[in-house]
C-alpha cells in the first residue's frame, strides 16, 4: 500500500460512474438477483403511473438474445428541456441519479422508487438502452450505451398513444453470471403486483420461444382474491371465514388494506407491503396489525365465560399470545405511504411509527364492528386460537419437564448419539443414519474427531399431520432434536446448532427415500433455517461395486456408471464381479467410509428451497391429511416416476 496518501488519491465518480463501479450499492448483486431487479425498477415506474390513475396497461416482454422490453400506457417521460439542466427531462430521468417525479407529491402521492435511481441504474447496466415516448399527439425516441446518451432525444412522427417504452440489454460484463432472464421469477412479481393493484392489467410475453407465450394478469379482486389464492393452494380442510376479512381506510394520506383469512393448518402465511415493495421483515404496518388483532381477540375472550375458563383450565395466568392469534393465517397488508422510512438498504422494514398508530386504530375499530355483527366467525377464530393456545401451553410444560429430566440424567445429549470430539460446529457434521446396522458400520468407518453418528430406528413421525406438542414428545424426532441443540419450532436458534453439516444417510430404496421424505418434512416445517443456509445434505452411498478378480473395486453411483465401468473392462467384463447394494449394511466401515463418508471422495447432496412456496406445497400435498391432492398429484407426474422394485 503506498504510504503517498493525498487529495490526488480521491476519486471522484460521475453521472453513473459509481453504479457500474459498485452495482451491488444499488440492486442488490451481479448475480440472477440483480438481473431480474433491473427488469423490477423499470415496471415500478409504471406501476407508480398506475396507481397515480393514469396508467391501466403494461407489458413486459423478453425478446431473443436477453433483451427485455417494458411498455405502459402511462402519461409518458417529458421531453421537454429542464428548466436547470438545460437537457430534455428524458435524458436527465435515463442519465441522472436522484432525477425523477416521485419527489414533488403532486406529480406521484406515492411510490416505490423513492430515490430516483432505478431507470438510470438499469441504463448504465446495460450494454445499451432505447426509450421511446408518445404524448401530445408525438412520438419520440432517444438511445443510450452504457448509461450515455448516443442519440439526441428525436422526433419520430405523429402519435395517437401515449406511453413510454423502455427496451435493453443487459452488461454482461456487470452480469457474468447469466443475462438471461427466468420468466417464472418475473412471472411471481408481476402477478404479485396485479393483485396489489386491483384493476391494473399486466401482459407478460416470452417471445424468445418459437410460438411465444403470454400470461394475463388483472385482479379485480384485488389482495382478497390474493388471500383466497394462497389458501387454496394449501391442502386446508376449510377456510375460516368462507371469504376473508377486508379493512381498509385513510388517514393523514396514509391508505391501509388489510385481507385476511384463516385455514385448518397450523403455519401462517403474512405478507406486507408498502407502495407495492415487499417488505419481507415487517415493520411498523405488521406491528399495527398485531397488536390490533390480539387486542381485539382478548377482548371478546375476556367476555366470552365459556372460552375464558376452558383457557384457565390450561393456566389461569396466560392469555391469547399473537402467535396463537395468526396460527393458520393468510394474510396480507398493503399500504401506500407518501413518505415510507425504510430500515436498510433493501427497503424490507418499514419504520415509520405513525403508520403502526394508523394501522392499530383502524383494524381495532372494523374488526371490532365486523365480529359483533359475526359471532359465529368470533367463535371459530376464538375456538381455533384457544385450541392452539392450550397445544402451546401443553408443550412448554413438556419441554420443561424434558429439561429437568436432562439436568438430573447430568447431559443432554441422547444415548444413541455417537458424538465427535471436536466442539467447533464449522468443523462437524452430523450423519442420521437410517437403522442400527447401518449406524453401527458408520460408527467404525467414521472420523471420530469431526462425524458424529446419530441412528434412527423405526417408523418416523410425519410432522404434517400432528401438533407441534406430539413432535417434541416423539422418541424418534426428541433424539434429532436434542442432537442438533438448536430446539426446533418458535424457540429454533440457529446460533446454538452443534454441526454445520446434517448428513441423511439412507438406503438408496423406498423405505429409505420415505425417510428421507420424513426427515425433510420436519426439518422444512421446524427448522427451515437449517435449510435456508444450506446445512443439510442427502449422502449418496453407492448402487454397485464392480471388481474384478483382486483389483480394486469401482463403485458407481447409477446404473449408467456400471454399465460405463464394465464397458471399460473390455473383453474381461463377463468375468468381473457386480454387487448390487441394497442397504447401507452390506457395507463394512471401511466400504463406507471409503464410498459415502471420507470427505475428499464422497458424494453428497446440498437441499435447496429455490421457491419456498413451491416447496411448501409439495410437502402438503405428499405429507398432508387430504388424499384427493395427494393422488391427482401422482397420477400427473406418474411418467416421471423410477420405480426400483
Amino acid at each position: 500500500m503506498s504510504e503517498n496518501y493525498s487529495a490526488g488519491n480521491i476519486q471522484v465518480l460521475k453521472g453513473l460512474e459509481a453504479v457500474r463501479k459498485r452495482p451491488g450499492m444499488y440492486i442488490g448483486s451481479t448475480g440472477p438477483n440483480g438481473l431480474h431487479h433491473l427488469v423490477y425498477e423499470v415496471v415500478d415506474n409504471s406501476i407508480d403511473e398506475a396507481m397515480a390513475g393514469f396508467c391501466d396497461t403494461i407489458t413486459v416482454a423478453l425478446e431473443k438474445d436477453d433483451i427485455c422490453r417494458v411498455e405502459d400506457n402511462g402519461r409518458g417521460i417529458p421531453v421537454d428541456i429542464h428548466p436547470t439542466e438545460h437537457i430534455s427531462a428524458l435524458e436527465l430521468v435515463l442519465t441522472k441519479l436522484h432525477a425523477g417525479g416521485k419527489f414533488n407529491k403532486d406529480n406521484y402521492k406515492v411510490s416505490g422508487g423513492l430515490h430516483g435511481v432505478g431507470v438510470s441504474c438499469v441504463n448504465a447496466l446495460s450494454t445499451w438502452m432505447e426509450a421511446v415516448v408518445e404524448r401530445d399527439g408525438k412520438k419520440y425516441q432517444q438511445k443510450y450505451s452504457i448509461g450515455k446518451p448516443t442519440t439526441k432525444v428525436e422526433e419520430l412522427g405523429p402519435s395517437d398513444r401515449h406511453g413510454t417504452t423502455i427496451r435493453w440489454k443487459a452488461d454482461k460484463t456487470i452480469f457474468q453470471e447469466t443475462t438471461t432472464y427466468n420468466f417464472d421469477v418475473l412471472a411471481k412479481r408481476l402477478r404479485e403486483l396485479a393483485f396489489l393493484n386491483n384493476g391494473i392489467t399486466i401482459i407478460f410475453r416470452d417471445e424468445r420461444l418459437e410460438e411465444p407465450k403470454e400470461a394475463v394478469y388483472k385482479f379485480e379482486g384485488g389482495i382478497t382474491q390474493y388471500v383466497k389464492e394462497m389458501n387454496q393452494k394449501t391442502t386446508s380442510k376449510f377456510y375460516l371465514p368462507e371469504n376473508p376479512i377486508y379493512i381498509t381506510g385513510e388517514r393523514d394520506n396514509v391508505i391501509t388494506e388489510c385481507a385476511f383469512q384463516y385455514n385448518s393448518g397450523y403455519s401462517s402465511s403474512i405478507n406486507t407491503y408498502v407502495n407495492d415493495i415487499n417488505t419481507r421483515e415487517g415493520g411498523t404496518h405488521l406491528d399495527g396489525f398485531k397488536n390490533a388483532i390480539n387486542f381485539v381477540l382478548n377482548k371478546f375472550l375476556d367476555s366470552n365465560d365459556k372460552f375464558k375458563k376452558r383457557l384457565e383450565k390450561a393456566d389461569k395466568d396466560e392469555k391469547l399470545r399473537i402467535e396463537d392469534i395468526l396460527s393458520g393465517i393468510v394474510l396480507v397488508v398493503s399500504m401506500k405511504v407518501p413518505e415510507p422510512e425504510f430500515e436498510g438498504q433493501t427497503k424490507e422494514k418499514l419504520g415509520n411509527t405513525e403508520v403502526r398508530t394508523i394501522v392499530d386504530a383502524l383494524v381495532k375499530e372494523k374488526l371490532t364492528l365486523f365480529f359483533e355483527q359475526n359471532p359465529s366467525v368470533l367463535e371459530a377464530i376464538l375456538d381455533k386460537a384457544l385450541a392452539e393456545a392450550t397445544a402451546r401451553i401443553a408443550a412448554k410444560k413438556a419441554k420443561d419437564a424434558s429439561r429437568k429430566k436432562s439436568l438430573s440424567d447430568g447431559f443432554g445429549l441422547p444415548e444413541k448419539l455417537s458424538d465427535c470430539s471436536l466442539k467447533d460446529p464449522e468443523m462437524c457434521e452430523v450423519y442420521i443414519v437410517e437403522g442400527d446396522s447401518a449406524g453401527g458400520s458408520a460408527k467404525k468407518g467414521r472420523d471420530p474427531k469431526i462425524q458424529a453418528i446419530l441412528p434412527l430406528w423405526g417408523k418416523m413421525l410425519n410432522v404434517e399431520k400432528v401438533r407441534p406438542e406430539k413432535v417434541m414428545n416423539n422418541d424418534k424426532l426428541e433424539p434429532v432434536i436434542a442432537s442438533l441443540g438448536a430446539g426446533f419450532g418458535k424457540d429454533f436458534n440457529i446460533e446454538k446448532l452443534r454441526y454445520h453439516k446434517i448428513i441423511i444417510m439412507a438406503d438408496a430404496d423406498v423405505d429409505g427415500s420415505h425417510i428421507r421424505t420424513l426427515l425433510l418434512t420436519f426439518f422444512f416445517r421446524y427448522m427451515p433455517q437449517l435449510i435456508e443456509r444450506g446445512y443439510v445434505y442427502l449422502a449418496m452411498p453407492p448402487l454397485f461395486k464392480v471388481q474384478l478378480g483382486k483389483k480394486e473395486p469401482v463403485y458407481c453411483y447409477s446404473d449408467q456408471e456400471r454399465d460405463d465401468a464394465l464397458a471399460a473392462l473390455g473383453d474381461q467384463r463377463e468375468k468381473a464381479d457386480v454387487q448390487r447394494y441394497k442397504g447401507l449394511g452390506e457395507m463394512d466401515g471401511k466400504q463406507l467410509w471409503e464410498t459415502t463418508m471420507d470427505p475428499a471422495r464422497r458424494k453428497m447432496r446440498v437441499v435447496t428451497i429455490p421457491d419456498a412456496e413451491a416447496a411448501d406445497k409439495i410437502f402438503s400435498v405428499c405429507m398432508g391429511e387430504e388424499v384427493e391432492p395427494r393422488r391427482e398429484f401422482i397420477e400427473s407426474n406418474s411418467s416421471y416416476a423410477n420405480l426400483d422394485i
